[in-house]
């Protein structure tokens, strides 16, 4: 199946699938969906459904070859295609994601960081330059950049991103808590943390109630 024919939900699941196989013992060769669904929590017809998205190495009772299925995945999600990128705001999430060393066995290589401050310019974070936004068109240029994350606040997110997009960038990943506008030709992933703990807040608090 192609990469554009398999849905966000499971493009968003494929990471989860990937570590546990990762995280199986050599002495394991193989392994069945109804195993996968038993230790993650999915619904087995539902991973099913995700891996022959990937896959069409599985065999009834005998189930998938893992390190097969893991190379399969990491294709399909461009593990093996190194995108660099850039972060906008040096603050505390901004350099703890320059020094996130996970990253680089997603395929993403965050090159430095930028920021509008010149306390925090002229410096190395995790090895990381720090420049200023004055900096940053040339950069991309240079560097041919398609990815930039954002890590400013949220008042500051929208001049953020459109440095970015002047500067060449084509996707933007945005930790910051705000809507951005941006052209039909640009790819955006917003992480709302707010969102996600409400989510989180919702289903403990139903769990509470159950229990009570």
């Amino acid at each position: 199946m192609a990469q554009n024919e398999i849905s966000v939900a499971t493009i968003q699941r494929l990471p989860i699938y990937l570590d546990y196989l990762k995280s199986q013992g050599k002495d394991t060769a193989r392994i069945s969906a109804t195993t996968i669904a038993l230790a993650l929590g999915f619904g087995e017809v539902q991973v099913r459904k995700d891996l022959a998205s990937v896959s069409s190495s599985g065999k009834p009772k005998i189930g998938y070859h893992i390190r097969e299925l893991i190379k399969q995945i990491e294709e399909v999600l461009g593990y093996n295609n190194v995108n660099n990128a850039i972060i906008i705001g040096a603050g505390k999430l901004g350099c703890a994601l320059l020094g996130y060393e996970g990253f680089s066995h997603s395929g993403l290589n965050i090159l430095a960081a930028f920021d509008a401050d010149p306390s925090k310019t002229g410096k190395t974070e995790s090895g990381k330059p720090i420049y200023s936004m004055a900096e940053l068109s040339d950069f991309c240029k240079k560097t041919k950049v398609h990815i930039g994350i954002i890590t400013v606040p949220a008042m500051h997110a929208q001049s953020a991103c459109d440095a970015l997009i002047e500067a060449g960038i084509l996707a933007v990943w945005n930790f910051a808590p705000a809507h951005l506008d941006i052209p039909e030709h640009i790819i955006i992933k917003n992480e709302n943390m707010a969102s996600s703990l409400a989510v989180l807040s919702s289903n403990l608090a139903k769990k509470l109630n159950e229990e009570a």
